[in-house]
C-alpha cells in the first residue's frame, strides 16, 4: 500500500514536522535516559502499529548502543528479565498512556507511584511529554500509511529546523 500523503514532500506538512521535531529535540535533551526514551517510543509504536516509528526507534536505539536482545523483548517486557525496575515503570506508563481509551482510569495510581519512585520531576516531565509526542507521531504516520523500513538515523541529523 502506498503512502496516502508524503509528509516529507508536502510544504505544509514539513512546517508541522519542523515544529514537531523541535519539540522532540527538547524531550531528547531532557534528563530522561536516552535508552528509556527509545524503549518507551518503541513500545508505544508497537501498540499503535506504526511501522515507520518502530523502524525509526529500533534503529535509533541500536545506533545509541541498545542491545538487540532488549529491543526484541520490548513487546514482552513483563515476561523478561532484561529491564530495570525504572524501565519497567516507564514502559507501564507508556502502555497506559497509549491505551487511554482502553482503561477507564487512564494511568493508574500504581503505575504513577512506580514512575515517581524512579524519576525526578524533570525526568517525569520528559517521560509524560514523550508518551504524548510518540502517540501523536504514531497517529500521523498510521493515518497516511507511512511505511517502515527505509528510516536511516542520518535522516534526523539532516533535518533542518530553521
Amino acid at each position: 500500500m502506498e503512502a496516502r500523503l508524503n509528509l516529507f514532500e508536502n510544504q505544509f506538512a514539513m512546517k508541522v514536522a519542523k515544529r514537531f521535531a523541535g519539540l522532540g529535540m527538547v524531550i531528547q535533551q531532557s534528563p530522561l535516559p536516552k535508552s528509556t526514551q527509545e524503549l518507551v517510543s518503541l513500545r508505544a509504536s508497537q501498540i499503535n502499529g506504526c511501522g515507520w516509528c518502530i523502524d525509526m526507534h529500533t534503529k535509533e536505539a541500536e545506533a545509541a548502543g541498545e542491545s538487540s536482545l532488549r529491543l526484541h523483548l520490548v513487546a514482552a517486557w513483563r515476561e523478561s528479565t532484561v529491564f530495570t525496575e525504572a524501565e519497567q515503570a516507564a514502559l507501564a506508563l507508556a502502555e497506559e498512556g497509549t491505551r487511554l481509551a482502553d482503561a477507564n482510569t487512564g494511568v493508574s495510581d500504581e503505575t504513577w507511584a512506580a514512575v515517581r519512585k524512579h524519576y525526578d520531576d524533570d525526568q517525569l516531565a520528559g517521560l509524560v511529554s514523550l508518551v504524548a509526542m510518540i502517540n501523536a507521531a504514531n497517529r500521523l504516520a498510521v493515518i497516511v500509511h507511512q511505511k517502515g523500513g527505509s528510516y536511516d538515523p542520518a535522516m534526523a541529523a539532516a533535518f533542518d529546523l530553521n
